[in-house]
């Protein structure tokens, strides 16, 4: 299968799960574009902030129509994770291929055990936001963003729910928000390295990625969240092993 073909197809997938749960989809873009497409740890990275970043950047404005962004409270909380987020950039570029790419299985498998685990329900009324936690959470996601290239929306919507109080509509809309200034945030201090990415494939991923976005927005009127989640729950889970596996391998663990 031609590198062109696959760049189309990983990118709808993620594109479909950013668009319907508002997260999890990037960090599939990752391991997509090591395994699939043949880029180092670091290119991987930095290009899937390039791809998540216009991803969600096209997908909030649907999200807005709908009344579905609280623009106050997402830029607040994006706001914390500005500063961790780029020092999370320059810390990516001085990491061995080895540890980058351990990390990111790790949270890979965080995401995905946090995908399958039964969820409570959720209540209407709103909740006190406490700012404290709400600074601490956004600074770490900003963290994870800038060092593993992913959004970090399995994350945010959570902490927007949880944190915030928001309600789980508003809570994908206003995480595609976060997502984006996270991760343009995270390739400010990336501007060197983005010069030697392989745009021909990155230039068709990003855009069946933005496509994907606005099926997977159609997708979650129809499908339940909870089957959109399991599914992408199993997919990273099992991502994650395939990577631990790999990084095993090449440090000469096993044959």
């Amino acid at each position: 299968m031609s590198a062109l073909v696959l760049a189309v197809v990983a990118g709808g997938a993620i594109g479909l799960a950013l668009g319907s749960l508002g997260g999890g989809g990037s960090v599939l873009a990752v391991p997509a574009l090591i395994y699939l497409l043949g880029f180092t740890p670091v290119a991987a990275t930095t290009a899937s902030l390039v791809i998540v970043s216009l991803t969600t950047a096209a997908a909030v404005p649907a999200h807005a129509r709908n009344g579905h962004v609280r623009w106050r409270t997402g830029l607040l909380f994006a706001a914390a994770g500005i500063g961790p987020a780029m020092l999370g950039g320059l810390l990516a570029a001085r990491l061995p291929a080895a540890v980058l790419t351990m990390a990111f299985a790790l949270v890979a498998t965080v995401a995905g055990a946090h995908m399958l685990r039964p969820r409570p329900a959720t209540a209407d009324a709103a909740r006190p936001v406490r700012t404290g936690r709400a600074v601490a959470a956004g600074a770490g996601l900003g963290a994870v963003t800038g060092v593993l290239g992913v959004g970090g929306g399995f994350l945010a919507v959570p902490a927007l729910v949880g944190v915030l109080g928001l309600r789980m509509r508003p809570a994908v809309g206003t995480s595609l928000l976060v997502i984006t200034v996270n991760s343009l945030a995270a390739l400010a201090l990336r501007a060197g390295t983005v010069d030697g990415l392989d745009w021909t494939v990155i230039g068709p991923f990003a855009g069946a990625a933005v496509l994907g976005a606005w099926d997977g927005r159609r997708l979650a009127a129809r499908v339940p969240g909870r089957t959109l989640q399991r599914v992408f729950g199993v997919v990273l889970v099992g991502v994650a092993g395939v990577m631990v596996l790999g990084a095993v391998r090449s440090a000469g663990l096993v044959g």
